[in-house]
């Protein structure tokens, strides 16, 4: 996430495949704009799940968490091309933690927020590395239970092989919603918005970093967000990994 204010790109409406599930209630905030998902629910076979999860990704071994291979990102001449993509924003004060929020576009409400265990400026300096995977992850429940992955409260927390604390979902607060609405016009990008935080306060800045992610449903048990990037740019590597191991 960088430290400069950019102008915002002109969004792009995309439309979002949702895993049935049941979608937050959030407050809204006064004049808020923002709507809900189209809540979407496309249900494809198992069969069809394992096979586009196959040919998207491919293994490298990650012997410092549980997972005993997880993919490195989408083949070079793939990206770009799936329906399934939707808006991820990681936004935090710099002594606070980082958060995501992932929204069907930049004008919907958030379907998911989890705040993660990092502090803004650490993910900012492994960001700038070039490549950046975050693993997620629970125990595995009994199989006819049919909860999805993203329905989870608590997972544990791994940055590049790294353990270090435990992601949470919650609800979006008035805040969370503020950040949507005043990035709404933003389709991709990073910059810094002014803040409000009893951790900073009213002075400090909050740091944020838009972009599309292709988003992969292997099964229940598994959905991995790969973060694209402009054709043509060389850019930092994003992925996030939840699963149930």
């Amino acid at each position: 996430m960088a430290d400069t204010r950019i102008l915002p790109n002109t969004p792009i409406e995309d439309s979002y495949e949702t895993s049935p599930r049941t979608p937050p209630q959030s407050t809204m905030p006064r004049n808020s704009s923002l709507v809900q998902p189209s809540q979407k629910k496309k249900r494809k076979t198992k069969a069809y799940r394992v096979f586009r999860s196959v040919i998207r990704s491919f293994p490298i071994i990650a012997p410092s968490c549980k997972m005993g291979s997880i993919p490195i990102g989408l083949p070079e001449g793939y990206r770009g091309t799936s329906g399934t993509r939707v808006t991820g924003t990681l936004f935090g004060y710099r002594k606070g933690r980082v958060s995501l929020s992932m929204q069907e576009s930049p004008r919907c409400l958030p379907s998911l927020v989890v705040e993660l265990a990092m502090q803004t400026i650490v993910l900012q300096k492994e960001m700038s590395a070039g490549m950046v995977r975050i693993a997620l992850e629970c125990e595995k429940r009994l199989e006819k239970d049919k909860t999805w992955i993203l329905d989870e409260a608590l997972w544990t927390m791994y940055c590049n092989g790294k353990k270090c604390g435990y992601g949470v979902k919650r609800e979006a607060s008035e805040e969370d919603l503020n950040v949507m609405e005043l990035l709404k016009a933003v389709s991709m990008g990073a910059g810094v918005l002014p803040g409000n935080s009893e951790v900073e306060g009213i002075d400090g800045e909050l740091a944020y970093m838009r972009a599309y992610f292709e988003r992969v449903v292997g099964s229940k048990d598994s959905e991995t967000l790969y973060m694209l990037n402009p054709d043509g740019s060389n850019g930092p590597e994003l992925s996030i990994f939840f699963v149930r191991v």
